[in-house]
């Protein structure tokens, strides 16, 4: 019979006691997503990684250290509404990417009120995402709303919709990339037609 220690349950439970997901997980996606934001935003200059390195690692400690030393009150703790959160968007991820597969066989071209179909996954995917954080924040909180979501949208379901959301917009990032793709604005590259949307714009003009 094998070891406890190598089997792989045994192991996350092990890694767990460390602080997987109380402490290193969390600094990871956190370092991670404010190292890219201000790489791709340059707002510190240019060429300056090690400044982005380490004013990441400083915002990733910020939100982690409060979290062990149980500084932070009920409802605003980063990392337990991380861990609370993400499950349900993760599989919120599984339906849009399957959503978008449909969507890039069928109708990825189809526009309705100006937006394309990639746009439109967009706009409700952000819609979900902030459901469902803030239900793990407990901004909406015990009353008929909350017991509807909770009753209509159970974890599985509510995780695939914001999976969709943040797949669709990457897709359409993704495959913007032709010249006239790349003069667009960003809106544009979402597929989203202000002047169709709010009804301010006639048709294309000749080219």
């Amino acid at each position: 019979m094998a070891s406890e220690a190598f089997k792989l349950d045994r192991f996350i439970e092990i890694l767990e006691q460390w602080g997987l997901t109380d402490v290193l997980l969390p600094f990871l996606l956190i370092f991670t997503l404010i190292f890219a934001v201000l790489e791709k935003t340059k707002i510190l200059g240019e060429d300056q990684r090690n400044m982005n390195t380490g004013l990441a690692i400083i915002f990733a400690l910020l939100v982690v250290i409060p979290h062990v030393t149980g500084d932070l009150p009920t409802g605003y703790d980063p990392v337990e509404l991380i861990n609370a959160a993400l499950p349900s968007v993760s599989l919120l991820v599984v339906a849009l990417v399957s959503l978008m597969i449909l969507i890039g066989i069928f109708a990825h071209d189809k526009i309705y009120l100006g937006l394309t179909m990639p746009g439109w996954i967009g706009f409700f995917s952000v819609g979900g995402i902030i459901l469902i954080f803030g239900g793990a924040a407990g901004w909406w909180g015990n009353g008929g709303f909350t017991q509807w979501l909770g009753d209509t949208f159970q974890d599985d379901a509510l995780a695939v919709v914001v999976m969709l959301v943040v797949f669709g917009v990457i897709i359409a990032y993704v495959t913007g990339g032709s010249e006239s793709s790349k003069k667009a604005s960003n809106m544009q590259r979402l597929g989203i037609n202000l002047k169709e949307l709010f009804g301010g714009g006639g048709g294309h003009g000749g080219h």
